[in-house]
């Protein structure tokens, strides 16, 4: 066989020609030494090829035979192709390499090595097929579930939301994911990683005018804060975007609810937040779009606004349009 190569030509090599069904395990590593020759140019896979894999010292996918010996060295050979794929950036076939290795680690009762196979299945799925990623991270979860690592359970929900968020663009979903890691986080005591969490799902769900569930959180999570030496200063960020909240729903609620602020945290009084938010309360009652407009420009060109508090108030200038338009 030979190794070389055309320069003016891509290599692209197929398993077919150099993994020669045997039974036993001897000859697969040579497809990895042929790899590393030829310097890991781009493979063309199939999922017949990939089955090649299963037909060296076992029988099938689910019923491997031979000693567990046989078992340890087919899951370090998959584990080594897919490194291989990795090398030569074919993520789906590096996924599919890193789950037969998990299924493998599973059926040897190796739930721990099984669950990390899992997540480099899913890391690795990230970058060519999310819905694949999302499936492999899920089973990780539910090992480390079933183990009561909940932690790191938890920071994998993490994960899958974000793909959810940036990937697959369902906002719905990411919020589940997120109050499912914000729970495990809570149920060990991870009181911090949980909020950062919770804001998550307050960002989405206010976003969606789901108005009530944010204002929840914001107002628990200030209350938490506001007791906390070093998270005080972050109460009055709290209390401000739940404010803008009650204030796309009711004028009169979110001044009540400003009121109610300062009683619990007297701090937020004197915070440029809380003088914006009474701006913007006196520029609804009298209708003077201009005001409202001249109180943000004031306070973003000192603390400048992000894209959630733009939105919010965007939605609270628009009530003021409409009613100056209801009036005429």
């Amino acid at each position: 066989m030979s190794f070389s190569q055309s320069p003016k030509r891509p290599c692209i090599v197929s398993l077919r020609r150099y993994l020669i069904p045997a039974p036993n395990l001897d000859l697969l590593p040579l497809f990895l030494v042929y790899f590393q020759t030829v310097r890991l140019q781009p493979l063309d896979t199939t999922k017949e090829e990939m089955r090649l894999f299963q037909r060296h010292g076992m029988i099938g996918t689910s019923s491997p035979g031979g000693s567990s010996r046989k078992y340890e060295e087919a899951c370090d050979i998959y584990v080594r192709a897919a490194n291989m794929f990795k090398m030569a950036k074919n993520w789906s076939a590096a996924g599919n390499a890193f789950s037969q290795a998990a299924h493998l680690h599973l059926q040897m009762d190796n739930k721990l090595d099984g669950a990390i196979n899992f997540l480099d299945a899913g890391n690795a799925f990230k970058k060519a097929d999310p819905q694949e990623a999302i499936n492999c991270l899920n089973q990780a979860i539910e090992i480390y579930t079933d183990m009561g690592r909940f932690t790191i359970a938890a920071k994998h929900h993490i994960s899958i939301a974000e793909i959810y968020e940036s990937e697959l663009l369902d906002v719905d979903k990411a919020i589940c994911h997120y109050e499912q890691a914000a729970d495990y986080y809570k149920g060990e005591e991870s009181k911090s990683a949980a909020n950062k969490c919770l804001l998550k799902v307050a960002t989405y769900t206010a976003q969606l005018e789901q108005y009530q569930k944010a204002i929840d959180i914001y107002e628990q999570i200030g209350t938490y804060a506001m007791d906390s030496v070093l998270l005080k200063y972050g109460a009055k960020d709290h209390f401000f975007k739940a404010a803008l909240c009650h204030f796309c729903v009711d004028m009169l609620n979110a001044r009540l609810s400003v009121q109610r602020y300062e009683d619990m945290f007297p701090a937020f009084s004197d915070a440029r937040e809380c003088k914006l938010v009474k701006k913007l309360l006196d520029a609804y009652e009298e209708q003077d779009v201009d005001a409202f407009t001249d109180a943000v420009k004031d306070f973003d060109s000192i603390s400048r606004l992000d894209q959630w508090n733009t939105t919010m108030l965007l939605r609270i200038k628009k009530q003021i349009q409409d009613d100056e338009s209801d009036l005429r």
